[in-house]
């Protein structure tokens, strides 16, 4: 299965994947509507790292675990993993709980804002493409195989 990596020796910072992310997830499909107007939780989140002489940044989104905790966490059963291998959620089952936050061991689960549901990256199973990936601009973000990915470290 292929999913979408990070290398945070091209990462810039820049905040695109955030915001296509969001456009991607958004009603409107608009990006400008999509980041002003809707209340759109990025399902990718770059982090910042403070280092003596200078910043690294890296995307952090859902590694869709072999085995995952927020799926056998979570009591609603909106947590499962798909027939391809994608963890997802099932927004209209979830009750809230944040069971699946707590367990992540990535971080990569967080609350909507609008405090109904979670988000997490679904890989853009529903758009055809992963637009975090095709939108970066550094190439920072690539979908890999894990033993594609091995080879490039």
């Amino acid at each position: 299965m292929k999913k979408v990596y990070a290398f945070e020796s091209r990462c810039l910072g820049c905040g695109l994947c955030e915001v296509y992310c969001r456009t991607a997830h958004s009603k409107s499909k608009d990006i400008v509507k999509a980041h002003k107007k809707e209340n759109i939780t990025s399902s990718i989140v770059i982090e910042e790292i403070l280092q003596p002489k200078a910043k690294t940044y890296f995307a952090l989104q859902c590694r869709h675990c072999a085995s995952p905790k927020c799926v056998r966490a979570c009591i609603a059963g909106a947590m499962y993993k798909d027939e391809n291998g994608i963890v997802r959620n099932d927004k209209e089952k979830c009750v809230g709980c944040l069971s699946c936050i707590l367990v992540c061991p990535y971080g990569a689960v967080k609350k909507n804002k609008d405090g109904k549901a979670v988000s997490k990256c679904d890989l853009c199973i529903n758009y055809g493409s992963q637009l975090c990936v095709k939108n970066c601009p550094n190439e920072a973000l690539k979908l890999l195989t894990e033993e594609e990915a091995e080879d490039l470290v």
